[in-house]
């Protein structure tokens, strides 16, 4: 691009984006989003007016997408409405708003707290060096502190979900939160209740590949799929040993169906059935005892009402 000569001082001139800006704000926004943000940025160290039509001429966008932009960083906080335009908003003052908290005076269960705290900023370092090389944003702070709070995570749990979400190359604040909540659910605080739980999710993974390999599928269980296996495994306490036998029963079907399976498995259950000899044994049972129609008095009364009444129909029409 050729500069015109009173634009020559844009060679010597910088433009500083805070760091913030890429920990926070970067990988949420898409990438016409971004431009035009990084531009606004830049116009308004001169103060210059733009409208919207000039931006969409100069960085080649649709007006529309320039209008959802500038709206975008307005929700964001970014851009500030002010009269008839627009103030780029100053970041790390926004993020310092974040976290600064005023404290007049220490209580006494503050100072309980200390302790723990201490273990718990320990933690936050570990975090910060191992998942974020040492720039881990501001705002992480704030929902670590909260997720402690929240949830009542000890110190190595936490650090074990970021090291879940990191291994995953989703550390993403969205789906950090959401793991969290699902541990919770879980009834997860110690480092012991996740050990116990990744040994139970491991179980149920092995089980649904031996599932998916006997019934020949060349995809992945559905959600559907995958909690009927988990209520087989975890809260009825059944392996492929016995999951098998009601494989092998739906061997003569055409299709296969994961809720017929699961009404013969929570039979066994509700039966008190545990190991693979008494459900063959009842198996077995039911196979040698003959179906018989019990034909009681009633059904015979109602034979002969029937037969009677037919005959006064038959007569009437005649």
């Amino acid at each position: 691009m050729k500069l015109e000569q009173n634009d020559s001082s844009l060679i010597f001139s910088i433009t500083s984006i805070p760091d913030v800006f890429f920990t926070e704000y970067l990988s949420q926004a898409s990438g016409d989003f971004v431009k035009v943000y990084l531009y606004l940025y830049f116009l308004s160290k001169y103060n210059k007016e733009v409208k919207i039509n000039d931006l969409s001429k100069k960085l080649e966008l649709p007006l529309k997408t320039i209008q959802d932009a500038v709206k975008y960083w307005e929700d964001e906080g970014l851009l500030i409405r002010k009269n008839q335009g627009f103030i780029v908003a100053n970041l790390q003052e926004i993020e310092l708003n974040k976290l600064y908290k005023p404290k007049i005076t220490i209580s006494s269960t503050d100072l309980a707290k200390v302790a723990e705290n201490k273990y718990r900023a320990k933690a936050i370092d570990t975090i910060n060096n191992e998942f974020f090389q040492g720039v881990m944003s501001p705002s992480w702070y704030g929902d670590i502190d909260l997720w402690f709070k929240k949830y009542a995570f000890d110190e190595e749990v936490m650090i074990a979900l970021f090291r879940y979400c990191f291994n995953k190359s989703a550390l993403h604040r969205s789906y950090v939160a959401t793991v969290a909540e699902a541990w919770y659910k879980n009834k997860i605080k110690t480092f012991a209740d996740l050990d116990s739980y990744f040994e139970k999710e491991a179980k149920v993974k092995t089980l649904e590949n031996s599932i998916r390999k006997k019934l020949r599928l060349n995809r992945a269980l559905n959600i559907y799929e995958e909690a009927y296996v988990e209520k087989w495994n975890i809260t009825y306490g059944y392996g492929m040993d016995i999951i098998d036998i009601a494989l092998k029963k739906m061997a003569g079907k055409s299709t296969y169906s994961f809720e017929y399976m699961d009404k013969m498995i929570s039979d066994w259950h509700e039966r008190g059935l545990k190991t693979p000899d008494e459900i063959n044994k009842l198996l077995e049972n039911q196979k040698a005892k003959p179906v018989q129609k019990k034909e009681t008095k009633e059904t015979k009364a109602n034979f002969s009402q029937r037969q009677y009444t037919d005959l006064n129909n038959f007569y009437s029409n005649m």
